[in-house]
Order: structure tokens, then sequence, then C-alpha cells
């Protein structure tokens, strides 16, 4: 496997006004956008082939991944060699290429956006609104159980019954690995009393290639979107020589959720917080901060 897929075409509605003119995808965590760490995860699972789906308004995505050269030669002229390779980092992480998704229909549209690029190799998804810690290595390990065992592989993550209706969920079945799980149903953001699990499906997915022609039969579904889930779902009830079956990785580690505001928010936190040059100076103003709000006076 070399390439990856990064679904990047959303509008960022729940982050207005800040995503009227800036993609969501550049949200910065710190100081660098969402979307690098996306693309530093894939690299580092060794996946240096990176499409970008993007759409309308997405120009500066383009432009993060590319060369800036009157920039660079500003903090060359200035001696800045830190912020030189900074700048630099981005543009040498991967080889990027982009495919406009034309309008809005759904994350299996967004990924069959990729087929011409993608052919006929296995390749991983990777949801730019989730950013898994660096030391989980979660996609590597899902990399394998496709070498191993084939089919398509999806992260899966419990989560508390109330929440199930936020994500798409997974039926499973136990195999000989503690970690790795048959999935033999997937439903897409199932009320609370209808989820097969609590086991919800995160932002990472090896498909088969054999999901893209799949996509291309799979009506719409929940909000009149092509899901991604319902083209899963008839891949699990396949054999393996027709692109079946499809498994599940579960996930204890630390993903952080960039999409919805509150957990944006603490994300940026963290990150400051294992931060050397931010932590001296952030966490005693947050210990301090946070105990003026818990007094009684406050």
């Amino acid at each position: 496997m070399t390439k990856a897929v990064v679904p990047a075409a959303g509008l960022g509605t729940r982050f207005l006004p800040a995503t009227k003119a800036t993609p969501k995808e550049m949200l910065p965590i710190v100081d660098k956008p969402a979307i690098q760490y996306v693309v530093e995860e894939a690299v580092a699972a060794g996946l240096g082939d990176v499409l970008m789906v993007t759409g309308r308004s997405k120009r500066s995505i383009e432009d993060h991944f590319d060369r800036a050269y009157e920039l660079e030669e500003a903090l060359r002229a200035k001696d800045d060699i830190q912020r030189l390779y900074s700048v630099r980092e981005s543009s040498e992480l991967a080889q990027v290429h982009y495919v406009r998704q034309g309008e809005p229909r759904g994350l299996g549209h967004a990924v069959l956006c990729a087929d011409a690029h993608v052919g006929h190799e296995p390749f991983a998804i990777l949801l730019g609104d989730d950013i898994i810690s660096e030391h989980a290595a979660l996609l590597k390990r899902m990399i394998d159980v496709r070498e191993r065992y084939g089919g398509s592989v999806v992260a899966l993550m419990e989560v508390e019954p109330e929440q199930v209706s936020l994500y798409g969920c997974a039926g499973i079945e136990e195999t000989a690995e503690e970690d790795v799980v048959l999935v033999n149903d997937l439903v897409e953001k199932p009320p609370r009393d209808e989820a097969p699990s609590r086991w919800a499906i995160i932002g990472r997915y090896i498909c088969d290639p054999a999901v893209f022609a799949v996509l291309r039969k799979t009506p719409p579904g929940r909000g009149g979107e092509i899901q991604l889930t319902d083209a899963l779902r008839e891949l699990a009830r396949r054999e393996p020589d027709d692109g079946g079956p499809v498994y599940g990785v579960r996930f204890r580690g630390r993903r952080y959720d960039t999409g919805n505001k509150a957990d944006y928010l603490r994300t940026v936190v963290e990150f400051a917080c294992e931060r050397p040059d931010l932590a001296a100076e952030l966490l005693p103003w947050l210990r301090e901060f946070v105990a003026e709000h818990d007094s009684p006076e406050a």
C-alpha cells in the first residue's frame, strides 16, 4: 500500500464565520493546520502518495503543501532557520495530489472521486476531522490487518450509548486477536436502541478497491448522501474473492475530534501543554485560570 485519500471538501458550517473563507481543515492546532497532522500520520504509516479530495474555496490547502519561495527567501535572509524548516516541511512531506468533488454528495461520493487515482490497489482513507495520537500507530496496525486478512478494515472506538447516533456503528464478531474483530453489520448514525453495538467507526479506513464498484451502485442513504458506511456494509457480506469481508481494529488510544468546537478547543489546549516551548508558560496560567473559575466567588 502506498496511497492515502483525505476527503477535504466539507463546508465547515459548524465553525462559521471562521470558515467562511478559510477551510476548516486549515484551522490551526497551535501553529500547524489540522490537516497537516493527518498527512503526517499517513506518511508515518508508509503512505507517501496522498490524494486530497477538495471543493470550492479550498485553494489554501494546496498552497500550504506547496513551496512558498518568497517567504522562504525572506526567512533565509533573516537567518531564521527554524521557521524556514517549518515552512518547507509541509511541502516535503509527501507527493500530494488533488481532485475536486463537484458537489457535496457525501463521504461515499468523495471517496468515489479518488477512483481514477487509486486504481486497483488497496488504499487508506483518513478523515481530516480526526487526529489520532502519533504514539498510537493505529494506521500501521490497520495496514497490517489488511495484509494478513485481506478485505477492508475500519477503526472502531467504543462510545457511550447516547453517542452512537453520531457515528456509523458496527456489529462485530470476535477473532483470535483481541484487538481485531470481524464486522458483520454497519449502520450509519442509528438510533440508540437500533445500534448493533457501541463500537463506532472513527475516521480511519483501509479499503479494498472493490469499494469503488459498490459505491457506483450505492443509492443515497441517510441525509440524501452516498454513505461510505453503506458500501462497506455490502462488502462485509462478501467473500474474500469478491472484495470482502470487513474487519475492525479496536482503538483505545487518544483521538481528537477537531470537527466539534469544544473538542477542537480541548485539542489546542492539550497539544499546547505538551509543547516544551509553551508548557512552562501555559500550564501555570491554566492552573490559575481553572482555580479562579472553581472558587466559590467565581
